[in-house]
């Protein structure tokens, strides 16, 4: 595509310019086949399955997961003791190897719109439309009012023996019961340890039985309000102070949060939370396959069972958004249809009524193909195709392709226009042959980028349309200013680098091959001249030769 604006554009999912430089972001409009809120475990676990079966996911999370005060996770498989971040980082590297997108951002609201699609509003003005929405929001606990409390939630302060019992394992703990489902636990940390108190903070509707039964197995019980949680010079849990100025020493605390479904999002398509049947919060309550009471809104993780932890949100995550592939494939097959998140969303770029780039060539294209003998040329990612338009001009023989029919369409009239000779061809660069057989003598790719796959189909397919002696051209922004870190609160950054095949990465395979391949150029450069943006100032330019057989 050539991005030479002439207003403000739709984003282009292979490096809009709005994200790819600096200053205000004005606001962009995404499509994608399904919309996962939160990139945890159970977000990111469903966002795989989804990519895997080629649906356009994309992933929105503000970075709050419920678990982001604990150090380390335990009782999973294959990850024991390893950090939340860490885990989150794999599953979004994995979502992100077949082409998902995890944006930073967060969502408003969503709503659905008249044509039975759900519209999502993201901080920054910015929207993304969906045919699912997945929530994976997860719970916020609701701590008691206890002074010292929060500052040790995760650390000196625990509630599940699962998730931290072996590390508090033989030490003094003091377990603080605020609501009947307090002592629900207790058996298991007395187990885990004979030095347990329990102090019964508020007894409202506590089972007696079960306060005799830990008294008479050896449990010291209290009856008392607990005032604070002391610590000692090193910042750990020393003690609990109780409302009558005795101190219990203390290794560890034990409490029960209360809970609450992070939902507040969904109430544009009416729904609500319903009270979890231990009365302690809230849930978001689901079907079997993990869908709400409004059809096409699903969700999984902590927001629908509180008692699950890393692992089985993970589960139910992969689980539920296998459900929706079924849900969308059956719909696809009742329209007798094979539709594409990605074909929606670029063709969405160009649907409106006016031009979403300036129709000028990109400078790069022009500097560097001018001193090369005109031959055959393929444009990869044409959009509305003045870089082909232009190559045509020149004496070459054109094939420009997109996965977009409206922006081929755009193309088809302005080179009847001009009377210009140009073969259009729709597709999608992971197609199995997106090419064809053919090979050039110029191969062009102008800050355009496709999603990635592990086997590299499209990159392979890339290279192998050069000719022997052909000139490999690729054009990307820049891309460092997304580095730069997002405040969620105002600002969603709608295009994840990641989850497209970039320039070093295309660099890196030709330099893999020196038998084959000669780059000539790769390096960083001011945008020429020309563009009606000035939003975005460099640009990445690399140029290859094919070595001659």
């Amino acid at each position: 595509m050539s991005e030479h604006s002439a207003h403000t554009p739709h984003p282009a999912p292979s490096e809009p310019a709005e994200q790819a430089g600096h200053g205000h972001h004005p606001a962009m409009e995404r499509h994608c086949d399904v919309a996962v809120i939160g990139g945890s475990a159970a977000g990111l676990a469903a966002a795989l399955q989804l990519s895997r079966q080629r649906r356009g996911v994309v992933v929105v999370d503000d970075g709050t997961p419920r678990n982001a005060p604990a150090a380390h996770m335990h009782g999973y498989l294959g990850h024991e003791g390893a950090a939340p971040g860490e885990l989150m980082e794999i599953g979004r590297a994995e979502v992100r190897s077949y082409g998902g997108e995890v944006l930073t951002g967060r969502v408003l609201g969503v709503h659905r719109r008249d044509d039975g699609r759900f519209r999502l509003d993201l901080t920054g003005g910015h929207t993304l439309v969906a045919r699912r929405v997945l929530a994976a929001t997860g719970l916020s606990d609701e701590l008691p009012a206890i002074d010292g409390l929060a500052e040790q939630w995760g650390r000196g302060a625990v509630h599940c023996p699962f998730c931290h019992g072996f590390e508090v394992r033989d030490q003094r703990l003091v377990q603080i019961v605020t609501h009947p489902l307090g002592l629900h636990p207790t058996p298991l940390f007395r187990h885990l340890t004979d030095r347990l108190t329990v102090v019964l903070h508020d007894p409202t509707g506590v089972d007696e039985t079960a306060v005799d039964a830990l008294a008479a197995s050896g449990v010291t019980v209290e009856r008392a309000e607990v005032r604070r949680v002391l610590t000692g010079p090193d910042g750990e849990v020393s003690g609990v102070e109780l409302g009558d100025g005795r101190v219990l020493e203390a290794d560890a605390v034990v409490v029960g949060s209360r809970f609450r479904a992070r939902a507040d999002v969904l109430t544009g398509v009416g729904l609500t939370t319903t009270a979890h049947p231990t009365g302690a919060g809230d849930v978001l309550a689901v079907d079997p396959r993990g869908e709400t009471s409004v059809p096409g809104i699903y969700a999984a993780g902590n927001v629908t069972d509180p008692s699950l932890q890393v692992l089985p949100s993970a589960a139910q995550g992969s689980q539920v958004g296998a459900m929706i592939a079924f849900s969308l494939a059956d719909e696809d097959l009742r329209a007798a249809v094979r539709r594409s998140g990605e074909e929606a969303d670029w063709d969405h770029r160009y649907g409106g009524p006016d031009r979403a780039w300036s129709g000028n060539p990109n400078g790069t294209l022009v500097h560097e193909a001018t001193a090369l003998a005109p031959g055959r040329a393929l444009d990869v990612g044409t959009g509305e195709g003045a870089d082909a338009l232009w190559l045509a001009e020149h004496g070459w023989k054109v094939t420009a392709t997109d996965i977009s029919g409206n922006a081929l369409a755009r193309v088809r009239a302005e080179a009847e226009h001009r009377g210009l000779a140009v073969t259009l061809v729709r597709g999608d660069a992971n197609d199995p042959a997106p090419f064809g057989t053919d090979t050039y003598d110029l191969v062009s790719l102008q800050y355009g980028s496709f999603k990635r796959t592990p086997d590299r189909r499209a990159l392979r397919s890339l290279l192998a349309a050069v000719a022997p002696g052909g000139t490999l051209l690729v054009v990307h922004h820049d891309l460092s200013p997304l580095s730069e870190p997002v405040d969620v609160a105002t600002e969603t950054r709608m295009y994840d680098p990641e989850a497209f095949v970039g320039v070093d990465e295309i660099a890196a395979a030709l330099a893999a091959e020196p038998g084959t391949w000669q780059v000539e150029t790769h390096d960083t450069r001011e945008r020429p001249a020309g563009a009606a943006s000035t939003h975005h100032v460099h640009d990445v330019v690399l140029r290859a030769t094919r070595r001659a057989d």
